[in-house]
Formats: C-alpha cells, structure tokens, sequence
C-alpha cells in the first residue's frame, strides 16, 4: 500500500531535482537535530535530575567555546540553507533566452494556451522534451496558481492592468502531467485542472503542423490594422507615436525623465493606460483600448510588437496599394 504513495511526485523536469535535493538536505539536517536535542533532552533530564529536596545543584560556570560552537554550527547551517535557496531562485526566475515562449490566460475555471505558432488549448499544454518553455500568464478575473508538481512549478497567476507574472521548466522526459490551480478561485475551483503533455520532439512537431493557426504574430498584426494603430505608429514623417519597431526589451525614455524597460507588463499597460507612462518627446493623444480587446487579443498584439523588427512597420491605410479587383483586372497577354 505504502509504495503506492510516494514520498515526493516524480521527478519531470531539472529544477525538480534541485528542488528535491535541497528539500531532502534541509530535512536531513533539521531531523538531525531534533533528534540531538531530543536525545540531549532525555539524557539531562535523568543525569541531572534532583534526587532530593535538599540536593542544590553545583554553579557551572558559562563556557565561550561552548557557546560560539553551537551559535556558529546552526548559523553555518542557515548560510548553507539561503545560499543553495537563492541560488535555486535565481536558476528558477532567469528563463534561458532560447526558451519556447506560450502565453497562458486563466479565467474561472479554465486555463487557456495560446503557442506562438497560433496554435490553442484548453486545460491542455502540448511541450516538447528537452526544451525550455516559458510562460507568460495572465488573470481574467481572480487569482489563480499555475501548479504543475512534478515540475515543481507553482506561480501566481494574477488579474490587473499590468500584472503579468512568468515562470518556465525544462521538462526532461516525456509523460502526461497533473496541472491544478492551488489558489481557491471560486465554487468550481476543483474542477480548474488539466494536463502539461510533454512528447518527443517529432511528436511534437506533427502535433503542431496539425493544429497550425496563422501565429499570434500574424493575428496580432491583423489587430493592429484593424485597431488603427499604425494611423499613429506609422515609422515615418506622419507619425505622431513612438516608433515600435524594435521596441521590444529596449529601455523607453519617459517624459518625467525616467527610463523603463519595455517588457509585455509595460506594452500591455501602454495598450490599456495610455497615459500611466507618457513617452518623451509625444503628446498622450491615445486613446484606451481597455475593454475593447480582450486578454487573448493583448497578448496576440504583444506578440506583434516582439517580432516587429526595422522597416516593418505596415503602411498606413490611406498610402497602402488598393486592392486588385479582378473584374477590372486586365487578362494576361490581351489589351485592354
């Protein structure tokens, strides 16, 4: 019965093993000394007991050495504890750069996928082994927690104007594995579960040429088209907004004279508080889109704006080329 319950889930990703290491090293040390004390406990409580009422202990005198040893061997302890944690953190909130970007947005009681490659899911995310994925999540109404055990991956997923929260894992072999929402959200908080399914990788790449979706890029540029950014973002003399083209991770001045790194926190408040972070230089002439887009739209849009490189600006609508129409349309090799 007993080996039908774990001591820990498996073990599905890198960080699940230093995770676990550290845990078994911080328990090893502490059971020792409990069970020291406790022995230490035992034994003084017999050897030095009162065996009368008129037995009055000798006066020991207090001990330096005695004293510096068990103050710095606990204290080393806890140097050895903060050091190997924070160090784990920092592995933990770095994602690699050449990590496999998948946007998630939770909402009562669901947790909804979007892939680069447009590619979506419901209560399911479909990653390959050996590679690193990095999600960028997003509340739609309350707090959630994105828990994945076996991964060892728990992070708050939360609501707001520009409260994008990541977290990333390498998994490392492949299988189908639990995904729950640890933060109670609600009546139907139990039934927000679902599965990460990590395959190899030509599995993978089938899964994906069969669920190919145009890319969150391309929807987001349709967006921006539509929205009628570019009638102000429009990378040339008629502009009267910032230039977006290469925006993405570069330092933006502010006309209070600050800088602030354009990350997706700050494309997404610039999209729904326009004027939280005027840019030096423009006039705050934008207009909200709060309430117009949706969660999965913003993060369509960001996407955009990540791969929008020089001179990739689409033309504004009014200096755009009409389009052909093939009555009109002269046939090839006959004049009109």
């Amino acid at each position: 019965m007993f080996a039908q319950v774990p001591l820990l889930p498996e073990q599905g990703s890198a960080h699940a093993v230093s995770v676990d290491n550290l845990l078994l090293f911080i328990t090893a040390v502490c059971g020792f000394f409990a069970v020291l004390i406790a022995v230490l406990l035992f034994v003084f409580a017999i050897r030095y007991r009162r065996r009368s009422d008129d037995d009055r202990p000798p006066e020991v005198p207090s001990s330096m050495r005695l004293e510096l040893v068990w103050t710095l061997i606990p204290f080393g302890f806890m140097l050895a504890f903060y050091y190997w944690g924070a160090e784990l953190f920092m592995d933990w909130a770095t994602p690699p750069e050449d990590a496999m970007e998948v946007y998630v947005v939770a909402r009562q009681w669901m947790w909804k996928m979007q892939h680069i490659g447009g590619q979506r899911e419901i209560n399911q995310l479909h990653v390959p082994v050996g590679r690193s994925v990095k999600l960028t999540m997003i509340s739609q109404d309350v707090i959630h927690s994105f828990y994945v055990p076996a991964f060892r991956v728990h992070m708050d997923v939360l609501p707001g104007l520009d409260r994008y929260t990541t977290v990333w894992f390498h998994p490392t072999k492949p299988g189908r594995y639990h995904l729950f929402c640890s933060q109670y959200c609600g009546t139907n908080h139990a039934k927000m579960i679902g599965d990460v399914i990590v395959m190899e990788k030509d599995e993978y790449q089938r899964w994906l040429n069969q669920n190919v979706d145009g890319g969150l890029a391309a929807e987001g540029r349709k967006l921006f088209m539509k929205l009628q950014c570019v009638s102000c973002h429009s990378a040339d003399a008629k502009a009267r907004a910032p230039v977006l083209e290469g925006i993405y991770g570069r330092q933006v001045p502010l006309e209070n004279g600050r800088t602030v790194r354009a990350d997706e926190s700050y494309l997404r408040e610039s999209i729904l508080l326009p004027d939280a972070k005027i840019v030096a230089g423009f006039k705050p002439i934008m207009p909200s889109y709060r309430g117009q887009v949706t969660e999965e739209e913003l993060l369509q849009l960001i996407a955009f704006l990540k791969e929008l490189g020089p001179g990739q600006t689409p033309p504004r609508t009014e200096d755009a080329d009409p389009p052909l129409n093939p009555i009109l349309e002269p046939v090839k090799g006959k004049q009109p």
